[in-house]
């Protein structure tokens, strides 16, 4: 996991070009989503952290956003029901 705050332009470009990112969650919310989310895009920066996977993701206590991974946030939902 990744701090956007921490990250300068030039390595988070680099790591976005590897594909070494390809989720973003909230800090503070503990949620996770695509990277073109547009919930996503209206955090914070310093709320912003990134993610490899998803497996990352829900093991840091992330859950799925509900607006870009619908069916893996029913899942998750269903689960916690």
């Amino acid at each position: 996991m990744w701090q956007h705050s921490e990250l300068e332009p030039a390595e988070l470009g680099q790591k976005l070009k590897q594909q070494e990112i390809r989720l973003a969650g909230n800090a503070q919310l503990k949620i996770y989503g695509r990277l073109t989310c547009v919930s996503g895009k209206r955090m914070l920066k310093n709320n912003r952290v990134f993610f490899l996977n998803e497996d990352e993701a829900i093991a840091q206590g992330y859950r799925p956003c509900g607006h870009c991974m619908r069916q893996a946030y029913k899942k998750w939902k269903d689960a916690t029901i």
